[in-house]
Order: C-alpha cells, then sequence, then structure tokens
C-alpha cells in the first residue's frame, strides 16, 4: 500500500475519518498527547505525538508528509484573528510538500447573513475572532498550496452532530430554546457525512472551496425538540431573544445571534451526491442507536 494519508487533529471527525480511510489506504495521524497517540495505534493508525503549539516539524514528520495527502483538521488557537499553528507547520515544512491539502473550516466565515442564502462565492464577513481565524487559515492555505503546486480543498463545515454530538445534556438541564419565530435556519451536518465528504475531497482530483451541509435547514430550536423527542426527553422550553440573551452563555448565542442558510449543491454535485443521512430524524435516530451499542 503506497499511498498514505495524514491527518493532523485526529480528534471527533478525525477518528472517524481515520477508519474510513484505512480501506484503500495506509493512515497517520497527528494528535497533541501520547495517550491519543497510543490509542491510534491501537486501531492500527501510525500514530505521532505533536504539539502543534510548542514542537518542530521532525525530519520524519517532514517525509510522512512528502508522500501523503494531508487532512488539516487541527483547530486554530483560542485566540487572534490568524492562525499561528497553521503558519508555523507550513514555515517548518522545508521542501515538504503533500499531494493535496483538506483544510476544514466553517462556514462561520460568512458572518450574518440576515437568514439569506450563502454560496461558495458570497464574501466572507465573519463577524467573530473565531472566524476571522479559520478565513485567515484558508486563505494561507490557497497562497502556500498555489506557491507549492499543491491541490487544495477548503470544506467550509456547519454544526456538526452526530453519536455523543447530540444536545442531550443541555435537554437534561432544561437549558431553553428560541422560540419558533425567532429562531433562524439551521444548518448542520452528520459526521459521516461530513467524513465522505472528506474522503472525497482527499481522493478525487477537486479542488477550490466547498459548502458542506445537508440541505435540512431546521432551526437550532427544531434539533432540540426532535432530539428530546427521540431521545425521550421532557422538550426544552421556549423563550425570546431577549431572554436568551440573559440566559444562554456567550458561545451558544453567538450560534443564534448569526442567521444563514448555506447552499451545499456544489458539494452534492461534486463530492457526495448521496448523503446518509439527509433528515434530522434520520442522522439523530442513528446517532442515539450507535451510542446504544457503545454505551
Amino acid at each position: 500500500m503506497d499511498r498514505t494519508c495524514l491527518i493532523v487533529g485526529c480528534g471527533y471527525v478525525g477518528r472517524r475519518l481515520a477508519r474510513r480511510m484505512q480501506a484503500g489506504w495506509h493512515v497517520a495521524g497527528a494528535v497533541r498527547s501520547a495517550a491519543t497517540a497510543r490509542e491510534l495505534s491501537a486501531a492500527g493508525v501510525e500514530a505521532i505525538a505533536f504539539d502543534l503549539d510548542s514542537e518542530p516539524v521532525t525530519d520524519a514528520l517532514r517525509r510522512l508528509v512528502d508522500r501523503s495527502v494531508l487532512a488539516w483538521l487541527a483547530p486554530p488557537p483560542d485566540t487572534g484573528t490568524t492562525d499561528l499553528r497553521l503558519e508555523r507547520f507550513f514555515a517548518e515544512l522545508g521542501d515538504a510538500r503533500p499531494t493535496a491539502l483538506l483544510y476544514m473550516s466553517t462556514t462561520g466565515v460568512y458572518g450574518d447573513a440576515a437568514g439569506g442564502t450563502v454560496t461558495e462565492d458570497s464574501p466572507a464577513r465573519p463577524a467573530n475572532d473565531r472566524s476571522r481565524r479559520r478565513l485567515a487559515a484558508e486563505r494561507r492555505s490557497v497562497t502556500w498550496c498555489a506557491r507549492s503546486g499543491v491541490r487544495c480543498v477548503i470544506l467550509r463545515v456547519p454544526a456538526i452532530y452526530g453519536p455523543h454530538r447530540l444536545p442531550l445534556e443541555r435537554l437534561r438541564r432544561g437549558e431553553p430554546a428560541l422560540r419558533p419565530e425567532e429562531s433562524g435556519p439551521g444548518n448542520r451536518i452528520h459526521v459521516d457525512d461530513l467524513v465522505s465528504a472528506c474522503a472525497a475531497a482527499l481522493e478525487q482530483p477537486v479542488h477550490g472551496v466547498f459548502n458542506v451541509g445537508d440541505g435540512d435547514h431546521s432551526s437550532t430550536t427544531v434539533f432540540l425538540q426532535r432530539t428530546a423527542a427521540l431521545a425521550g426527553l421532557q422538550q426544552p422550553r421556549l423563550v425570546s431573544m431577549d431572554a436568551a440573551r440573559r440566559l444562554l452563555t456567550p458561545g451558544m448565542l453567538s450560534f443564534l445571534v448569526e442567521s444563514r442558510r448555506v447552499d451545499a449543491h456544489r458539494m452534492r454535485e461534486t463530492l457526495l451526491p448521496v448523503l446518509a443521512y439527509p433528515t434530522l430524524d434520520a442522522g439523530i435516530a442513528a446517532s442515539l442507536a450507535e451510542m446504544a451499542v457503545t454505551s
């Protein structure tokens, strides 16, 4: 097997992508801790313990990069408006070059569209530093790949849900949801469909920016309500936006005050014609079933 896939940031999405790619590739994963590296090794993944904030890129890692497709799933740092981790990694690669780079970004780079539709051609107007860091990383990736002759794919990803990524604890705590008339359109993707899109981006000769999404624009309120119904939990109480500003955390509010409908037709036409979970009920039910088996 001479095809290598290197995943930098082998967390929730990365581990599932590693399992998917093992069918036809030698898979390596770079993670921060030695304990996580041991878990990856036990799963048959070549594991590299590598702290993006403090450790230099080694010759061994450069050699691995030089013969791989590279999936960059590591998040930026928590502060600033650029991704210093990615900048440093590129700077220390020397002459090493992957055959392709996949950078997993966020649909948050579009900012608030007041409920309107955004496509890959819509202007990026990030409204917070978290999204500004992602946009800076996108632009750095495109520039570096163009200069280095590397195929570059940017996936702009919305909220990710799946097994162990459902709002069950939020429902159990009795946290409120916005009233339907004040809750804007939502955008999300089941983790397994995201993994399929990542695999297609790495394996197919595509390039450029792709929005990711399941096409179901149900609001966060509906997502909470359907999760509660399928999990047998109490429905969330509904509150106004004014009340939500007092009751919800700043992080949760940041997702509610930005409203947009993400168009993912380009993804459906090129990367993923058929979704495993095109509806909320299908994705939530499958997630609950997997959790029941693995708990």
